[in-house]
């Protein structure tokens, strides 16, 4: 998704009226706009819906910039796609110049969004909001813990049983950490993750398992296994230094010095399967893609 500035016609009205007369959208809409510090006149930034605008008024907007993304299931409310790992959910600022959104709001339009969250590096399935009322009642489905998720990821080294692991997970309290890195700490929110042995590759000496998060925190399942020394194969954020690990992040590492470092050029971790009950109706999708995405990330 590119972000533009265009060029809006201007009367010396208020800018609140300015955005309305322009987009055809209502004062609300014009509000969240100036909020969101889209909008400009003569280069300065307009705060104020109340500012009378005279001079060169411009909007930063975003276009769609869609490049194609398989649908797995589709009906009047939700959509279920495979997200590729590098993608972003959704935007993370004016620099970002594609993420999943891009794909979304073309199919169906701005008020379509994701109703749950992968990280960047993780593939798979991702369920979609078609609509304003399917996103509230997704997403109230993923708070009270009602939608099952399982993950397929492969770990460094041979694992010999399934297990649970029961450890709270909160933000990394060094400040001179990577922001995003999560730890395992007392004071931290609950998280449990059920793990099953799928299969052992003694080619890469690494287990693929599947994954059960009963719980739903940031990077759950890369933090559970880092804990109990089996590393998500291609983590660029748990077992390497901040180094390496900013240089992953800004697209500065080449592939086979991340093989090297982490041991996949992508991180081994894919949505494989979601089963919820919507206005009372079963699903049950799995992704059909689980074990390609991983074994080509080497």
């Amino acid at each position: 998704m590119a972000y533009i500035k265009i060029k809006l016609s201007n009367n010396g009205k208020k800018a609140f009226q300015v955005l309305m007369e322009n987009l055809k959208i209502s004062i609300n809409e014009a509000q969240k706009l100036i909020d969101k510090k889209r909008l400009f006149c003569d280069g300065i930034l307009v705060e104020e819906k109340n500012e009378i605008l005279n001079g060169l008024v411009e909007l930063i907007v975003y276009e769609n910039n869609p490049k194609g993304v398989e649908i797995v299931f589709e009906n009047e409310d939700f959509a279920i796609l495979e997200k590729e790992s590098g993608i972003l959910s959704h935007p993370n600022g004016r620099h970002c110049k594609y993420s999943l959104s891009d794909e979304i709001w073309h199919l169906w339009g701005k008020e379509a969004c994701v109703a749950h969250r992968l990280d960047k590096e993780t593939s798979g399935l991702i369920l979609v909001a078609k609509n304003k009322k399917a996103q509230i009642d997704l997403k109230a489905l993923f708070e009270k813990k009602l939608v099952q998720k399982e993950y397929l990821a492969l770990a460094n080294g041979k694992i010999e049983e399934n297990f649970i692991i029961d450890k709270a997970i909160n933000l990394a309290k060094n400040y001179d950490d990577v922001k995003t890195r999560m730890q395992i700490c007392k004071e931290g929110k609950q998280a449990i993750t059920e793990f099953e042995i799928l299969e052992y590759f003694p080619k890469i000496n690494a287990t693929l398992l599947l994954c059960k998060p009963l719980t739903g925190r940031q990077h759950q399942i890369r933090v559970h296994l880092f804990y109990k020394n089996h590393k998500i194969l291609g983590d660029p954020l748990y077992g390497l230094e901040k180094k390496d690990i900013e240089k992953i992040l800004d697209d500065k590492m080449d592939i086979e010095e991340r093989i090297k470092l982490s041991g996949a050029k992508r991180l081994c971790l894919h949505s494989y399967r979601l089963k919820f009950n919507y206005n009372g109706e079963n699903f049950d999708i799995f992704s059909k893609k689980g074990m390609e995405k991983i074994l080509a990330a080497f």
